[in-house]
C-alpha cells in the first residue's frame, strides 16, 4: 500500500486525494488532520534526503508518496496516480496564483 502524505489545505494535494479517495492501493494521510500523522510525515521529512529540496526552498513536501518498498516520490505517476484521467473541466487556481 502507497501512503499518500497530503493536507486539506494543499491546493497541489486536491487533485491527488480525488484520485487516491477508495482506492485501496493508496493510504491517504492528512497530515493536518492529527498531531500524530503530522509527526509521522515529520519524521519523515527530517531525516530523509528525498526531502532535501523541500527543506532548502522552505515548503512543506506535499503531496508525498512513501511506497511500499520504502523509497519516497512526490510524482504522483510513479506512485500509480493518472492525475489525468476523468480530470474536472474548468479553472483551477494554484497556490502561486497559475491557473486562475
Amino acid at each position: 500500500m502507497v501512503k499518500v502524505y497530503v493536507m486539506e489545505t494543499c491546493p497541489d494535494c486536491t487533485r491527488v486525494k480525488q484520485v487516491a479517495a477508495g482506492n485501496p492501493d493508496f493510504q491517504i494521510i492528512d497530515i493536518g488532520e492529527h498531531i500524530r500523522n503530522l509527526k509521522e510525515f515529520l519524521r519523515l521529512r527530517d531525516t530523509r534526503s528525498e526531502f532535501d529540496d523541500a527543506r532548502r526552498g522552505g515548503y512543506a513536501g506535499i503531496p508525498a508518496f512513501l511506497m511500499p518498498d520504502g523509497t519516497i516520490t512526490f510524482d504522483a505517476a510513479t506512485a500509480g496516480l493518472d492525475l489525468d484521467a476523468t480530470a474536472p473541466q474548468g479553472t483551477a487556481c494554484r497556490i502561486d496564483g497559475t491557473g486562475c
